[in-house]
């Protein structure tokens, strides 16, 4: 797959005690990404946050949080991007998805050697 030049990055902000059907919900969404075919998707676990709900959740050992704040990114060509964005309609009842513009300087995968190719 080729990647280059304008794209979109989607980030979805969700908890990681977030659930979809007794599976994570940060599992689902980049289960549905790689089926629609996205480029990638990765999943970043917070140290501390707060979001809609006015609640910090932190990992500080006085105060641990089973709920840290999780970013899901994906970056792929806008109109792949928009039309996987249905999904999260049905998936994100709680959280935050953004949308920004961005370049691709460069998209590489490894070969089947395991050498950058």
């Amino acid at each position: 797959m080729k990647l280059e030049g304008s794209a979109l990055r989607l980030t979805i902000f969700v908890g990681d005690s977030d659930i979809w059907h007794h599976r994570p919900l940060y599992h689902e969404i980049v289960h549905r990404a790689h089926q629609a075919g996205l480029a990638g998707a990765s999943v970043f676990r917070g140290m501390e946050g707060y979001g809609a709900s006015n609640h910090i959740h932190t990992s500080r050992i006085l105060s641990l949080s089973e709920d840290l704040p999780l970013a899901i990114i994906i970056v792929d060509a806008g109109e792949k991007i928009r039309a996987f964005l249905p999904q999260l309609d049905e998936l994100v009842t709680e959280g935050l998805v953004i949308l920004d513009e961005v370049e691709v300087i460069r998209y590489v995968g490894r070969t089947s050697a395991g050498q950058a190719g």
